[in-house]
């Protein structure tokens, strides 16, 4: 029988071992979002977003990217002017024209094959990158309260409910955009912009030179704004007819094709910036549209620039919210009182008003308070932040602070800080009985349990000497807050209900002294001037 157990012990310490060993092995392999190498894999798909932001939308409207192209003479029947169209080899044999009417002159599409092996080679590399980043989104980690999640069940449940989930999921590279001769059906990639902000957002971060860099950025954004504007011009030209008229691209269009210029893919991409340049900063000297879908999209065009630059001013005001959040999220010295600072006094109020207001007014003993008193105490709470396995109070401390549980979880622990007895969530209360001096309370005002943060959490405070400095020009709400307490106390056996209701402060006392002590001078220096009048008239 011994044997036996022993056999059973040994068993069940095996398939101990062997899950203990498989919950390290899963949680080793996992990446931490704080690791620069994180950041590296950011980097990455944001090269590959890039090349499908600039490229998809290139590529299906200057068809010369993706190899030579035919070149169909049209004739138009009304006007008998010659309209040049442009397709590629299989747009080609699937046009249906008369003969008569088509004149085709094939640039020899197949001596061109290496020019679509190369796009396809880089769709490729493009796409490996995509799904191997929504693999590793299921492998990296996340801060839950200062620290570093690894357990990859608890990873892949966050991953797979998030709004980045979807969008991953709609702009996976499905195998379908493989099998089809048109570049925009890899428009769904785009949908990876979320990591693209993410990348930028850190690296304006870890920069030697943010300004410089956000100037860059701002740049940016309108290069790609300008190059989508570009392709849109010349795709409204080819849908129309190149040569057509004076506006859109061709001979007709001195200032696009003048005299003894060659019509190539870099003359059409160049005029086309320049083009979509001059409409979105409203300068607006280029030819004017003539048919009715040319006026509707030069509008369009000069509305959006007009907007572009308008959101490029009204982005400085987010820029320094976004300053402010991002000192307050990595725990830089910037204070809540070194921001307050800067703005005036009443509006210091207000906003102490606006924010902490309703949190006070949910502690038990500040419920049925007057409102002016719940004003003056809200302009006295203080911020602190604690750390990960930081006590805030022990078994047995002096009180001399209330606190409020802003964000964040805290414990309360035993002696040995292994057992834990409750978790205090945002909006918990706790120290409120201790900082208001009750006579007759059994732990006096001592703490009766230890309390440990768990990660980083916020708190508000609020100083004893604060609360009852406010007291004093609030007699009824004292008596108030002390009844309410002895309520709290007595509810929970913790009151000696034979001591007496109020019990004086040392300040209190403090100041009674002083006044008696004053009363005493100024008997003692009219006693001592009437003995002087009297020696005086004797003499």
């Amino acid at each position: 029988m011994k044997i036996y157990s022993d056999l059973c012990n040994m068993r069940e310490w095996s398939v101990y071992v062997n899950v203990e060993n498989k919950r390290v092995a899963e949680t080793m392999f996992t990446f931490d979002p704080l690791h620069p190498q994180y950041f590296r894999g950011d980097e990455e798909v944001s090269v590959a977003f890039v090349y499908n932001l600039l490229f998809v939308i290139a590529r299906q409207v200057f068809v010369d990217l993706i190899g030579p192209t035919a070149v169909a003479i049209c004739v138009d029947s009304s006007s008998g002017r010659n309209i040049t169209r442009e397709c590629t080899n299989d747009q080609l044999m699937n046009m249906q024209v008369m003969p008569a009417q088509e004149q085709y002159l094939d640039m020899g599409w197949s001596r061109w094959w290496w020019i679509r092996l190369l796009w396809a080679i880089f769709d490729l590399i493009m796409d490996l990158i995509y799904c191997i980043d929504m693999f590793f989104r299921t492998r990296t980690g996340f801060l839950e309260q200062g620290l570093v999640v690894r357990d990859i069940d608890k990873i892949k449940k966050r991953y797979y409910a998030s709004k980045q989930f979807k969008y991953d999921v709609v702009s996976w590279p499905w195998p379908f955009s493989w099998f089809r001769p048109f570049p925009v059906v890899r428009l769904n990639r785009l949908f990876r912009l979320d990591r693209v902000r993410d990348c930028i957002e850190r690296t304006e971060t870890r920069s030697s030179m943010p300004n410089a860099f956000r100037v860059l950025c701002v740049v940016w954004y309108i290069i790609v704004i300008i190059h989508w504007n570009a392709c849109f011009y010349f795709w409204i030209s080819e849908m129309i007819g190149l040569g057509t008229d004076g506006w859109v691209y061709g001979p007709l269009n001195k200032q696009s094709l003048p005299e003894n210029v060659k019509d190539t893919l870099l003359r059409r991409y160049i005029y086309s910036f320049y083009w979509s340049t001059l409409i979105l900063t409203t300068i607006g000297e280029v030819p004017g549209p003539v048919q009715n879908i040319e006026y509707l999209f030069v509008t369009l065009d000069l509305m959006c620039g007009v907007l572009i630059f308008a959101t490029i001013v009204g982005n400085l005001e987010a820029r320094v919210i976004k300053w402010f959040d991002y000192l307050w999220a990595n725990k830089q010295s910037l204070s809540d009182q070194q921001v307050l600072k800067v703005l005036p006094d009443k509006l210091q109020a207000e906003i102490a008003m606006q924010v902490h207001f309703e949190t006070l007014r949910k502690v038990r003993i500040f419920q049925d308070c007057e409102a002016g008193l719940l004003a003056e105490l809200v302009l006295k709470l203080q911020l602190q932040v604690f750390s990960p396995g930081d006590y805030i109070c022990r078994k047995g401390d002096i009180g001399r602070e209330m606190y409020i549980v802003k964000r964040g979880k805290l414990q309360v622990v035993g002696d040995d800080g292994q057992k834990v007895f409750a978790t205090l969530q945002e909006g918990a209360v706790f120290g409120e009985l201790s900082i208001l001096n009750i006579a007759g309370s059994k732990n006096g005002n001592r703490r009766t349990a230890n309390v440990r943060s768990v990660g980083y959490t916020d708190l508000f405070v609020l100083n004893k000497n604060d609360l009852w400095n406010a007291l004093r020009e609030y007699p009824d709400a004292r008596k108030l807050l002390l009844a309410k307490g002895r309520e709290l106390l007595k509810k929970d056996n913790l009151l000696d209900e034979n001591a007496p209701e109020e019990q004086q402060t040392v300040e209190e006392l403090a100041e009674q002294l002083n006044n008696s002590v004053k009363v005493l001078q100024t008997r003692l220096a009219h006693i001592t001037k009437e003995r002087f009048s009297s020696f005086h008239i004797s003499i």
